[in-house]
């Protein structure tokens, strides 16, 4: 099995000589197979290995017990272990999530806080199994084809080298190799989506076919290569249509019908603009007859005299205005997503406010200390006219924190250091993909 691991490593480049791996260690039969496997690899990569586990404190002493195994496998492996306990069913309250989406996101967190700190990469055991089961949930769902490519074997700096085995596989290689391991209980529940789907439907296809969890893997594999070719044309059709104004709609409307609805796609995304489905059918529908689409407050697709563009609506602009009132802030806005953590001394010292940018604002560089107005310092950092005039910021009254493309100002820095704040910004998936595992 390890040769099959070392293939895939180098089939996905998911790791180089010299990398810093943090192995995400819940004591399942998965995670423990990952540690043991890469520990067996590492002199081959000179990987230097932590282990990273999240106690989500909703199992009670069960909970405590997976926190003290993996953190006496790891010392059994030499593995410098990191752990966070976290109230999850609370968080989960407050957000108005369901603990399953609360703790998956936590445990991300968790995960990408410790990759920054370490400058590590982030090991998951997802696996062919886990691959299967959530194209059916994205399929269920509703999806396109990002949702239809399942589990990437790598996301960002997140790699996942056991992708290519099944959970089958996994528990035999544990019993060979004599890897005790714990089972988390509520595995055993169908409360959840996941369970429903690996205990009822998944036995069902695998009755069709056997090796169905193989046959799902090739099929989200495929599916990624098409998405991102259609993807790379897309964007180079829209390129080569780009006329003085906008789109030619008659160079646009010359290609394959899945090349313009992904071009359609990438012009609006430019100006930070995530369209439905609806939308795309409807602007297709006006590059060839004419008309317009409107989008959001902010934004119309229109196309005239055979061209194609995004204009800024006449109405009312959509402004963002969100007090920083609670500890853990979720809110949405202009096709993204924005995550945010502060604790209580901060929150009450400061009255801090997500907004866009306004007169007077300054940001000072946190590397250099110079203090400059804001449209000049998004200026320096070449942020595009689009960007600047929906771009998130954090600001205590004219003072910025943080900037959307300028990132943390040095107030801002300062929190983020002492494990104050963290802003998360992520956009939304338009097509509605259920998740990024």
């Amino acid at each position: 099995m390890v040769d099959r691991i070392i293939h895939t490593i180098e089939k996905f480049e998911l790791l180089q000589n010299g990398d810093r791996v943090i192995i995400a260690l819940s004591g399942g039969a998965d995670s423990v197979a990952l540690l043991h496997t890469l520990c067996s690899i590492k002199e081959k990569y000179n990987l230097t290995l932590f282990a990273a586990h999240l106690n989500h404190g909703l199992r009670g002493g069960e909970a405590d017990r997976d926190e003290k195994f993996c953190k006496s496998l790891c010392k059994k492996h030499k593995v410098e272990f990191f752990v966070k306990r976290m109230n999850i069913r609370a968080i989960a309250e407050e957000q108005k999530i369901s603990d399953e989406l609360c703790g998956r996101n936590e445990r991300y967190n968790f995960l990408e806080e410790l990759a920054k700190e370490l400058h590590a990469k982030i090991a998951t055991a997802h696996t062919a199994s886990d691959n299967a089961e959530t194209l059916i949930f994205n399929l269920a769902r509703g999806c396109g084809l990002s949702g239809a490519a399942a589990i990437p074997p790598r996301r960002g700096n997140i790699v996942r080298p056991l992708i290519e085995l099944t959970r089958s596989e996994i528990e035999a290689y544990c019993a060979e190799h004599k890897l005790d391991y714990v089972t988390d209980s509520t595995n055993l529940e169908d409360c959840y989506s996941r369970n429903r789907l690996r205990h009822r439907v998944i036995p069902e296809l695998m009755r069709i076919n056997p090796v169905f969890e193989v046959s799902a893997l090739r099929f989200t594999q495929d599916v990624a290569e098409v998405r991102d070719y259609i993807k790379a044309q897309a964007r180079k059709a829209a390129d080569e249509a780009r006329v003085e104004g906008g789109y030619s709609a008659s160079k646009l409307l010359s290609n394959d019908p899945a090349i313009v609805k992904n071009a359609v796609i990438a012009v609006c995304k430019e100006k930070g603009v995530v369209p439905e489905r609806r939308h795309v059918a409807l602007m297709i529908k006006a590059l060839n007859n004419g008309g317009a689409v409107e989008l959001s407050k902010r934004y119309t697709a229109v196309c005239s005299q055979g061209i194609f563009r995004l204009a800024k609506s006449e109405g009312p602009e959509e402004l963002l205005f969100a007090p920083f009132t609670k500890r853990v802030m979720n809110f949405e806005y202009n096709g993204k997503r924005i995550r945010a953590e502060i604790n209580n001394s901060n929150l009450e010292n400061y009255k801090l406010i997500f907004r866009t940018r306004a007169g007077g604002d300054t940001f000072t560089f946190k590397d250099r200390g110079i203090t400059k107005p804001l449209r000049k310092a998004m200026n320096e950092a070449k942020i595009s006219a689009e960007l600047r005039d929906t771009a998130v910021v954090l600001a205590g009254g004219t003072t910025i924190f943080y900037c959307e493309g300028l990132g943390y100002s040095a107030l801002g820095d300062m929190l983020v250091k002492n494990e104050s704040l963290k802003i998360t910004i992520t956009e939304i998936n338009g097509e509605g993909d259920a998740e990024n595992a």
